[in-house]
């Protein structure tokens, strides 16, 4: 969703109820009353801003460190190795994403940013990777040593993370809580490294990311201290998104409010690198299984609000996105 202010205009501070900090230990050691009360401050946050802060995750500190260093190995390789993954390579998104690769916002030039994503681990002989199944395909790997194992860690500790919440967002609107479970276990998810230079904003309006809405059900993105996330309140204002050590930012996407109907809405963010230092932030966009049938679910179905979106697939809706944010994907 193109920004409609200058990104030059500075953000105000979010106020600590704007942006919530959950605690994640009831959902996971609190039983059905924990779930319940977990649901229903997940709930209040996606039918508000969007946004909201998760603690008590369970996920170690050393795993984050260690993702965060092996991000820093892998963008400070020359610029020709990188690019020998470059995700042009892969029409299952995964890959190097080079400096103003990608257009979050068409009405300003390309994101000061490089990226590399990396997706389920499948081998070469898994069935779906044989049978060409769209965003089924093998990722690519830097020679790095260990770089592989951490990143496999990673993904694996943040895919039960997104499950769990999955959980208590079922509950809350009105599900069983394993409803989503089969719809997210080989999910079309992306782990995604990303670097922004030490530049502040360009004269000619290019940003870290332009402003945007994610794909699909949710991100949990870690941060390492820097400055720079700005989230759109529904009256339109930008708020600067403070760092929380140890927790994660948890956003909801686009794919997550046509499943509820519109009862969640994904909001809009970018990335306005301020303080013109260097910037690294760790993604895990949590999106769902490519055959998972999206429509909006009966709970949130009634006579005076009806369905706002027709049927769909994962695999179809993140293909219409992307194919409209990478200049390469628009030439296939």
């Amino acid at each position: 969703m193109p920004d409609d202010q200058p990104a030059t205009s500075a953000p105000r501070p979010a106020a600590a109820a704007e942006i919530p900090v959950i605690d994640l230990t009831p959902l996971q050691t609190g039983g059905a009353a924990g779930l319940a009360a977990t649901a229903e401050a997940i709930g209040q946050a996606c039918r508000g801003l969007g946004f909201f802060y998760v603690a008590g995750h369970g996920v170690p500190e050393a795993a984050r460190t260690a993702v965060f260093d092996a991000a820093h190995r892998f963008f400070a390789l020359p610029e020709e190795e990188k690019r020998a993954l470059s995700i042009e390579r892969s029409p299952h998104n995964r890959g190097y994403v080079a400096l103003a690769g990608e257009i979050l916002d068409p009405s300003i030039p390309a994101d000061r940013k490089e990226a590399f994503n990396i997706g389920l681990d499948l081998t070469p002989d898994d069935p779906e990777v044989v049978a060409g199944a769209p965003f089924r395909g093998v990722n690519q790997w830097p020679d790095l040593a260990g770089w592989r194992a951490t990143m496999i860690d990673y993904f694996e500790r943040m895919h039960a993370l997104g499950t769990l919440l999955h959980r208590a967002i079922a509950v809350d609107l009105g599900m069983p809580a394993e409803h989503f479970a089969p719809l997210v276990d080989r999910p079309m998810a992306i782990l995604r490294l990303l670097h922004y230079p030490a530049e502040p904003p360009a004269a000619d309006g290019a940003i870290g990311a332009g402003a945007h809405t994610d794909y699909g059900n949710l991100t949990l993105l870690a941060t390492d201290g820097v400055g720079g996330l700005e989230v759109r309140t529904r009256a339109g204002e930008w708020i600067a998104a403070p760092h929380v050590p140890g927790a994660f930012v948890c956003n909801i996407g686009d794919l997550l409010m046509r499943w509820s109907n519109d009862r969640y809405a994904s909001t809009p963010h970018r990335v306005v690198n301020r303080e013109g230092r260097e910037r690294y932030s760790v993604a895990f966009f949590f999106d769902p299984n490519p055959d998972a049938p999206i429509a909006c679910l009966p709970t949130c179905v009634a006579p005076d609000r009806p369905a706002r979106y027709p049927p769909t697939t994962g695999a179809q809706y993140l293909a219409e996105r992307l194919d409209a944010t990478f200049e390469f994907r628009k030439k296939a």
